[in-house]
């Protein structure tokens, strides 16, 4: 029997080992290339080998292989430019099966121009050929693997080092000089250990060591922390997506102090977490450099961040900094392109994309050449610290009240920006952004110089022992076609988003949409091969779509029901029984039904639970109010009862002799109140309410309400929210009156007026703590306001809010109003 079993597993394998792959996508990119295939039923693993650059099926490391569900796909990193195949085979019980061949495909160089590759250096741990260094260590890490890898490192306090941040402690003291390549797979969220947030990669500046931080393929991820470098010599950092941050220091990446050839490049910068700050709300810096030389920055894609690139602190020197920023692409970011203190930078063929404040801007004596870059939409594309444009609307000054720097410019291309002035010797000699080169070479003199500090430029772009000298950059069209196909991850990444340009380019908000996506954002990768497979969320809950209820003391909630499924088994519900409601679970229909006449508000959450992936939650909402909330709609019609209304009051109130002729509301409508100077129309309102006022079809003047201008639009206004309490109409501008409606808020009417409300957005909602109002037309909020279900203020704010505390408010439903010179908009708010 053990026989016939044994013949039979062999002749499965071999009929599974014969089944060949299919191979979907063969890319070669930047020295390197991939690969995606679909999967073979019954294979256990895969190999994938690669035949150019002086090899032949030459197989690649296990963890370049992983899984994305219906396909595979496989990344070869560390190829010299050349042409390659990739081949991939199939295995089952360590048979290979017939191999597929991919075709032909071609892998270019990286761009490795800049001031990080001066005087002989290579940073990183590859070869200037894109290949690996001689004797390199290569690790991996993954979501699994982050706390867990391990490595024996020369010098280290206690070997073998275990965890990403206790082996680099042990690089920290120069004396292992391997060069290391740390390669991270996939989305990796926070590490057991961390130095106030932050990977730290240090080497004490041994100049024989060299540290490559990389990416794998599309996805990697470094999501919520930061990576900083410091005391550290010969480093790359490349091909990362990062997003979240909320490291102490604030940065995405950032060079903090003593460092020296450093190559960042090809990686995504998004919104870091908000911080406490006004000007924090994207996160703090994104690619920040202080205090290091011989630095590049170049193919990164920044993703409407706040604070891109800020250059300097409190060096107080202008010798020995050089860095270059080059085929960056600013994509609707806002400030600091980068905003420069002391150094000699060199920002060329960039690609300026819709940026709301400014792009380069120079102060405290630095020189900068900014040449061959394409702005499109970027309010001020070049600012010099108080002078010129930085002053000509705001005294203090736009950026920054710092002395000023010098910036020489060449050939780059300017569209739809508000203000460039160029130096003039008749027109523009002190008030201007930057001095406009004849020719690259061209030398500045002396006599321009910046209007407060008397800072004059360096040339330093002319010194024929520097890489620029001889540089022929790309034109500003055919760089920013480049920067658009080659920065930020491979192909791309895996984050895909587009901007409204119409609201985008002019807008520092936040873009919510793509805060939600980051915020949400999960990967696509199953497993790493060799790692055990991890199902990320096969547990299901399907939420009550009435799981947010007020309603009145003594009234039962209409039942809520939630409904688990895939690998869940069975679910588990915390905060209730409790106040009156109570839950019925039905295993057989995986449901939970929650009900019952609530005494008290109640929070409560359900969830999953199995032996098999992740349990996922929902929450539940009720909140009673003590009064009945005011349903009906009060009208008032002039043409059907003239002054008569137990709401509104009329006070110094005239009809107007001649009629006039509306429709509204399927009435026609002919009798007309005269606003006049003294006309004043008084009403009371218990609850959160809209107002509506009907006017002559062809008006289009202002009406006040409670001191408030509105705007009629084809003779109507209306106004979405108004607060419980007294209300007062006055005139704005000579009108005719004939219908007034307030409609309190039902559902029906709440849910109308949330529609309406345009582009404010409210996040996150439901609410823990406090919640954000994203305003992207830019008006500025004038009011406020937000009020519980029974019509009480509990939050009442006159001035430009952004962030609304709701830490001490019991849980529950809220109605927020938010007033602009444009009108109000209405939300309703969780509180959880």
């Amino acid at each position: 029997m053990k026989k016939l079993f044994t013949y039979f597993a062999l002749f499965v394998s071999c009929c599974m080992a014969h089944a060949q792959v299919t191979i979907t996508q063969a890319t070669g990119w930047l020295e390197s290339a991939y690969v995606k295939w679909t999967p073979v039923s019954g294979a256990d693993s895969y190999r994938v080998y690669y035949t150019g650059g002086g090899f032949t099926n030459k197989i690649i490391d296990n963890q370049l292989i992983r899984s994305y569900s219906s396909y595979f796909r496989a990344d070869i990193l560390g190829l010299s430019p050349g042409n390659y195949t990739m081949k991939v085979v199939p295995v089952t019980n360590s048979v290979e099966g017939p191999a597929a061949v991919s075709s032909q495909v071609t892998v270019l160089s990286h761009d490795r121009t800049g001031f990080a590759h001066s005087n002989g250096k290579i940073p990183g741990a590859y070869n200037l050929d894109g290949t690996l260094k001689p004797n390199a260590v290569v690790l991996y890490i993954t979501q699994a693997t982050k706390n867990t890898v391990s490595l024996n490192v020369t010098g280290a306090t206690t070997n073998p080092c275990v965890g990403l941040q206790t082996i680099l402690d042990g690089f920290k003291k120069g004396n292992d000089t391997r060069p290391l390549v740390i390669r991270l797979i996939g989305n990796i969220t926070d590490p057991n250990y961390l130095l106030n947030g932050d990977v730290v990669v240090e080497n004490k500046k041994n100049p024989l060591s060299s540290i490559t931080v990389e990416g794998v393929g599309s996805d990697a991820v470094v999501n919520g922390w930061g990576i900083r470098i410091k005391n550290a010599t010969n480093i790359e950092v490349r091909n990362l997506g990062y997003m979240l941050t909320d490291a102490a220091e604030g940065d995405n990446l950032s060079l903090q102090q003593d460092n020296s050839y450093i190559w960042a490049h090809h990686c995504d910068l998004f919104y870091g977490k908000p911080g406490s700050d006004a000007d924090q709300v994207k996160g703090d810096g994104a690619l920040d450099a202080k205090k290091s030389t011989y630095v590049t920055f170049s193919y990164n894609h920044f993703w409407d961040n706040g604070k891109s690139c800020l250059l300097g602190l409190s060096e107080g020197t202008n010798t020995g900094l050089y860095i270059t920023y080059h085929h960056n692409w600013f994509d609707h970011s806002d400030s600091r392109h980068p905003r420069i203190r002391y150094y000699s930078a060199h920002v060329y063929n960039n690609y300026y994309d819709g940026n709301s404040k400014y792009g380069v801007g120079s102060t405290l004596s630095s020189s900068v050449f900014v040449e061959g870059n394409y702005f499109r939409n970027c309010k001020y594309p070049i600012l010099t610290s108080k002078q010129g444009t930085d002053i000509a609307n705001s005294s203090p000054g736009t950026f920054s009240n710092e002395n000023g720097g010098v910036v020489k410019a060449f050939d780059n291309y300017m569209i739809n920006q508000n203000a460039f002035v160029a130096y003039h010797p008749s027109t523009a000699p002190t008030q201007f952004d930057a001095y406009v080169a004849s020719n690259r070479n061209e030398v500045v003199g002396g006599t321009i110089k910046a209007l407060q500090g008397n800072g004059t430029y360096n040339n330093f772009d002319t010194d024929t022992s520097l890489y620029i000298h001889s540089l022929v950059p790309d034109s500003p069209v055919t760089a920013r076609d480049k920067v658009m196909q080659y920065s930020g991850r491979v192909s791309g990444g895996d984050i895909a988003w587009t901007f409204n340009n119409a609201v985008d380019d002019s807008s520092s908000d936040v873009n919510t949409g793509l805060m939600a996506l980051l915020q949400g954002y999960t990967s696509s990768l199953v497993f790493v091969q060799g790692e055990t497979p991890v199902i990320a969320n096969p547990q299901t809950l399907t939420i009550a779509a009435n799981n947010d209820q007020t309603v009145v003391t003594g009234t039962a909630i209409a039942s809520m029901v939630f409904t688990w499924g895939g690998t869940a088994t069975d679910a588990t519900v915390t905060g209730i029984p409790a106040f009156g409601i109570s839950f019925v679970k039905n295993t057989a229909n995986k449901t939970i039904t929650v009900s019952g006449t609530p005494t008290a508000d109640v929070d409560f959450m359900v969830t999953t639970t199995g032996t098999s992936g992740t349990p996922v939650s929902g929450t539940g909402s009720i909140a009673v109010t003590s009064t009945t909330i005011p349903q009906g709609d009060e009208i008032h019609n002039f043409t059907a009862t003239g002054f008569i209304s137990s709401f509104y009051t009329f006070v110094s109130a005239n009809i107007n002799s001649t009629d006039g002729n509306a429709v509204y509301d399927g009435l026609t409508l002919t009798k007309r109140l005269k606003i006049e100077s003294a006309t004043a129309i008084q009403y009371t309102t218990t609850a959160p309410s809209s107002l509506t006022l009907v006017f002559d079809p062809t008006f289009s003047g202002t009406i006040k309400v409670d001191g408030i201008s509105y705007t009629a639009s084809s003779g109507v206004v209306t106004i979405p929210a108004i607060a419980a309490g007294s209300h007062s109409i006055t005139k704005g501008s000579v009108a005719n009156l004939f219908y007034i409606k307030t409609q309190y808020f039902s559902s029906a009417v709440l849910a109308l007026q949330e529609a309406k409300a345009g582009k404010m957005t409210i996040y996150p909602n439901p609410v823990e703590k406090s919640f954000t109002i994203s305003n992207p037309d830019r008006t500025p909020i004038e009011q406020v306001i937000l009020t519980n279900m029974t019509g009480t203020t509990v939050f009442n704010r006159t001035e430009n809010v952004s962030l609304v505390d709701m830490t001490g408010l019991p849980g529950g439903a809220y109605i927020l109003q938010v007033k602009t010179s444009k009108g109000i908009t209405v939300q309703k708010i969780i509180k959880k």
